[in-house]
């Protein structure tokens, strides 16, 4: 018994209409496979499969991770065995957590886009042109929402026909290659949470996530009901066995402006609004016309440059992916601080400014034309 007489098991007695009860001899092989000891796998590494809890897994997988790593498949970088929903392939795969992203993303495109992005850019760290017989992602053959995620999160992938396996050497040869992988994905990953230039998703550019929502009765009408910007409180991320503070002060600058501008006649949204920071739309005129994108920057050392920079790459970006024509947004930028020379540089561009004022708030004369600060 081996590696390969496991997959070839689990492709013969899996069946998802059976249910996903005990008795159910496919569910009973994958629950038993972390107990199991004659698995020969890499040093250091254990296999731990599924095949669904309520509902049986539409794509069983067997898990390989590492007993000292990472222990979660919901967020971080495994190994893993998936089958495709006919069962006639297998695939060893080098694949992202994709659970921890149902929050910020949801479940549709957008998280399809941004397992894409980054795939692409472990997959140059991990350098999937050098191993032969590879390829980026498996075909699961199943369009449910879980099985399109594993294909999207694949940095590489070498799929088998469950038909003809190859020997537990060559198996066991893939897998050390699988781990090798690994282990270059994992430290590109570090540097790259690192460098703070994860503080924002990848953009995942989603029309359908950000269409506009079912009509309130004015009297159930809350402003403030799909207005929930982050933490705007200290937190510690864990880096590489040393901890870094940071401060949300660019959340804090939403929250604020956020609240402020509901007195002002609109309604603040980032609810399903990811990667936009803030979508202001008129409260007499809830869910008809243009809305106003915002992009909240702050200024550092009082030098506004990088910041008015950064918004107005952004707020180009944003309107030109996830708006057409017809429905293109005005545009705000939100500055911590006064941006000086930058208020009309910005305006050449079409583009408002908005910034705190002492303890107030001030603007350009597009945004004070729009009733966002005092005239």
């Amino acid at each position: 018994m081996g590696i390969r007489d496991l997959l070839a098991e689990v492709a013969s007695t899996y069946d998802r209409t059976a249910g996903s009860t005990r008795e159910v001899r496919g569910q009973q092989v994958l629950r038993g496979v972390a107990r199991r000891i004659d698995l020969v796998l890499p040093p250091g590494f254990r296999a731990e499969g599924h095949g669904g809890q309520t509902t049986p897994a539409a794509t069983p997988w067997i898990g390989v991770f590492e007993k000292e790593g990472m222990q979660d498949p919901k967020k971080g970088l495994y190994l893993a065995y998936i089958f495709s929903a006919d069962l006639k392939n297998v695939t060893l795969t080098l694949q992202q957590g994709i659970t921890w992203l149902e929050e910020p993303l949801g479940k549709g495109r957008a998280r399809l886009e941004h397992l894409r992005h980054h795939a692409a850019r472990l997959r140059r760290a991990v350098k999937r042109q050098e191993n032969v017989g590879w390829v980026d992602e498996p075909d699961l053959r199943e369009g449910g929402t879980r099985p399109r995620a594993y294909e999207a999160a694949s940095v590489i992938a070498k799929v088998y026909d469950t038909a003809r396996l190859p020997s537990d050497v060559a198996l066991l040869e893939d897998l050390y290659l699988g781990v090798q992988s690994l282990r270059r994905a994992e430290e590109f990953d570090r540097v790259w949470w690192a460098s703070g230039e994860n503080d924002a998703f990848e953009l995942a550019y989603a029309l359908k996530e950000h269409g506009p929502q079912a009509d309130v009765s004015p009297q159930d009408f809350d402003p403030l009901a799909d207005f929930h910007p982050k933490d705007s409180g200290d937190y510690t991320a864990e880096i590489t066995a040393r901890q870094q503070v940071k401060q949300r002060s660019h959340e804090r600058l939403v929250d604020d402006f956020g609240r402020y501008v509901v007195g002002r006649g609109f309604t603040p949204i980032t609810r399903r609004q990811h990667p936009k920071d803030l979508v202001l739309r008129r409260q007499e005129s809830e869910r008809q016309g243009r809305e106003w994108l915002v992009e909240a920057k702050i200024v550092r050392h009082g030098n506004p440059t990088v910041a008015v920079r950064e918004a107005l790459g952004q707020l180009f970006e944003y309107r030109h992916f996830l708006y057409t024509k017809e429905t293109a947004p005005f545009l705000v930028g939100l500055f911590s601080e006064e941006v000086g020379v930058y208020a009309s540089y910005l305006e050449e561009h079409g583009v408002a400014s908005v910034w705190r004022s002492d303890e107030d708030w001030d603007g350009s004369p597009q945004a004070r034309g729009w009733g966002m600060t005092p005239s």
